[in-house]
């Protein structure tokens, strides 16, 4: 019995490109040869399975290990970011229970640091959390696709900025807000 292999998300859209030179083509094919696996099925696992713009070369696997890398690192970051700030926080609570002899100047001063600091660790938290997303979103496939309306994002945008989750369009509107 014949066996009839899908054609695969890379593979079609090097067909439907035109005027690419034969070196794009053959490295399209390869990218769609390498999306299947022996009995013909896409891969769980494979970076053409990410959606791009009509423009775009598919993800390949280098792109995403890069993509991966500078989220894990930035997610380490953050995470030390966090416990330094916390730390901080608690020497400023400490500091703050002993307020014999301070004038207002001295007060207002720390009480600034103390907000300056939990507003920072607010924001590496939140940083954090869209970091560990985007991490998710890579492992789970649906990287690069848009939250909101589910269009393409686009490699460059997420080149920029990895932990992007809304296509231009959907961004604009939601900024106009």
């Amino acid at each position: 019995m014949a066996e009839s292999k899908k054609p695969t998300a890379a593979g079609k859209k090097a067909a439907a490109r035109s005027g690419t030179s034969p070196a794009e083509k053959k490295s399209a094919a390869s990218d769609a040869a390498s999306a299947t696996t022996g009995n013909g099925s896409a891969s769980s696992t494979s970076a053409t399975e990410f959606v791009v713009l009509d423009n775009e070369d598919p993800w390949t696997e280098a792109e995403l290990s890069e993509q991966r890398s500078v989220l894990e690192s930035e997610s380490h970051r953050l995470r030390r970011e966090i416990t330094d700030s916390e730390a901080e926080m608690a020497d400023l609570v400490q500091s703050d229970s002993d307020t014999a002899g301070d004038d207002q100047a001295d007060t207002g001063s720390k009480t600034f640091e103390r907000e300056h600091e939990m507003h920072l660790t607010s924001s590496h938290r939140d940083m954090l959390s869209q970091t560990d997303r985007a991490l998710s979103r890579i492992e789970n496939g649906t990287y690069g696709q848009c939250e909101n309306c589910g269009n393409p994002i686009g490699k460059a945008r997420l080149q920029a900025f990895p932990r992007a989750t809304l296509c231009m369009t959907c961004k604009q509107r939601e900024e106009r807000r």
